[in-house]
């Protein structure tokens, strides 16, 4: 029994590996399909030369910057300074878990609790990020970006708690089950975008990248920190991005990750989400909190109060 044990601790932790480096090796890929988009939204080239259409790009900036020299301000609080990227793309990795994989990873019945208790503790990464580096900047950008990541918090979980209500679990194998004939995004057009707009806010992106803005935080929480450092960041940040395009079609769009349409879904949805930053200005910061506390807000709870009638209505029936 002792043996069996280990052995299946063994495999998951195989699995486990496996499942990171297939997320770090999109990851890289994203960054380039983002700069193709926003080469083509500008009418410009996008990076083309290293590798065959560019193809080798990421691996290169990667290269780059792990090998470029690490800076040490002198008045950081060391320690946490160097430990929050760290920190940061563990959080991102480890929320991968809680996708449905149906092929030996693991699975459990929480997943979307899981997934919530890591967006909760990524803002701890950004706003030690900021405070450790001991920069006036820093500490504004971290600071917004905690701000913002928190307010749109709660429509993300009232919205996902909607559906919870619906499906009856907190297991995201049953939205799956549950869209074999229709997807959630048809019955809940402005839920879908709601959640989309909440995400490009939870990930910092374009227009509500408010953690950054060249006139007033330079480059926001991130500023004191080079080479490595920048880029374990920077990869927390697409491999988020990358999540939540996954989480997007598993909850709206009904998909399997055993199928070949779960990707393309996925990888239209990381589309999307470079797009708009290839479109739309960056918002004022005031504008931000009003979306998301008095539009988002009021219209999430008025669909989660609509969902569980629907489902007392379902029970009276039956």
């Amino acid at each position: 029994m002792v043996a069996n044990y280990f052995v299946m601790t063994f495999i998951e932790i195989i699995n486990y590996l496996v499942l990171i480096i297939c997320v770090l090796v999109g990851v890289a890929f994203v960054t380039l399909l983002e700069r193709k988009i926003l080469g083509y939204i500008q009418i410009r080239k996008g990076p083309n030369k290293v590798g065959y259409m560019g193809m080798l790009q990421p691996f290169s900036d990667a290269v780059k910057l792990f090998t470029k020299e690490q800076t040490m301000p002198i008045m950081s609080n060391f320690l946490a300074y160097y430990l929050s990227p760290v920190f940061s793309l563990f959080i991102s990795l480890m929320v991968w878990v809680s996708v449905p994989y149906e092929i030996g990873l693991i699975s459990f019945n929480m997943s979307i609790l899981f997934f919530f208790c890591c967006l909760s503790m990524g803002v701890y990464s950004t706003m030690i990020a900021g405070w450790a580096s001991n920069c006036k900047y820093s500490l504004l950008g971290s600071l917004r970006a905690v701000a913002q990541t928190i307010s749109y918090e709660v429509s993300l979980a009232l919205i996902l708690l909607s559906f919870v209500v619906l499906v009856g679990g907190f297991s995201l194998e049953l939205f799956t089950k549950y869209q074999s004939s229709l997807w959630f995004l048809v019955i809940s057009v402005p839920l879908g975008l709601i959640w989309f707009s909440s995400c490009l806010a939870e990930t910092n992106r374009t227009p509500f990248d408010f953690a950054e803005g060249e006139s007033e935080l330079v480059s926001g929480f991130n500023t004191e920190y080079s080479s490595g450092g920048f880029a374990l960041i920077f990869m927390a940040e697409y491999a988020s991005i990358l999540f939540m395009s996954v989480l997007f079609t598993i909850i709206f769009l009904g998909s399997s990750p055993c199928s070949l349409m779960f990707y393309l879904k996925s990888v239209m949805i990381a589309f999307v989400f470079v797009w708009v930053r290839g479109t739309l200005p960056r918002l004022r910061y005031d504008k931000l909190m009003y979306l998301a506390w008095k539009s988002f807000l009021p219209i999430s709870i008025n669909y989660l109060m609509f969902f569980v009638g629907l489902k007392m209505l379902y029970f009276v029936m039956c």
